[in-house]
């Protein structure tokens, strides 16, 4: 069983089932959820924001840098970052539950 509080990370390439374990974890019915991380990429066609990023912009996304808002964060290609919002983690952990 999971720990709440606690946060799980998955790392793999792109095309390695990062998230069909994920979504298997989240079936088995342990104080795990989901934690979406933020981009300033262009969200596609399919994508929902909030549910499979959150999408802000370049500049906004500096701005939340400079305020110490991600956990952690990463420029991957040039104008696009990626990284996990504290107050997501926040809201996981506040629900007693630990994040993958």
């Amino acid at each position: 069983m999971a720990i709440p509080g606690k946060c799980i990370i998955i790392s793999a390439p792109s095309g390695a089932g990062k998230t069909t374990i994920v979504r298997s974890l989240l079936k088995q019915g342990l104080r795990l959820a989901f934690s979406v991380g933020a981009t300033s990429r262009a969200k596609r066609g399919y994508e929902v924001d909030g549910q499979d990023y959150f999408f802000i912009s370049p500049e906004e996304f500096r701005q939340r840098i400079d305020l110490d808002a991600f956990i952690e964060w990463e420029e991957v290609y040039p104008g696009q970052f990626y990284g996990t919002l504290r107050s997501e983690i926040d809201r996981i952990w506040s629900n007693g539950n630990s994040a993958i």
